[in-house]
């Protein structure tokens, strides 16, 4: 199961994470999202848990809970839904001066 984190102090890291999350179980994998830039946390993450019930109870314990003076909230991830484009922003025009059909 796939946890999404947010709240997170910027200064926790992912293996100080994963220890934390490995207290309820095996942890898959952990990604804790950077700025591009900077490469400072933007404060929220990922977690893969592969067993559904200890990830159901990491995420029951430490949502809402205080984390280095942080409320952190800590759920299920919900899937990104796939709208099949690739963006672009704008619009379409139509540059012709008749009547348009």
């Amino acid at each position: 199961m796939k946890i999404f984190i947010t709240g997170l102090p910027l200064e926790v890291g992912e293996d100080e994470l994963t220890a934390v999350f490995g207290d309820f179980g095996q942890v898959k994998s952990l990604r804790i999202i950077k700025d591009r830039e900077t490469g400072q946390s933007r404060g929220f993450g990922f977690v893969e848990m592969p067993v559904e019930e200890e990830a159901k109870e990491a995420i029951k314990r430490m949502n809402g809970g205080d984390y280095n003076g942080n409320r952190i909230k800590v759920a299920e991830a919900q899937e990104k839904p796939n709208t099949g484009g690739a963006g672009g922003g704008g619009f379409k025009r139509n540059n012709r001066t008749e009547k348009s059909y």
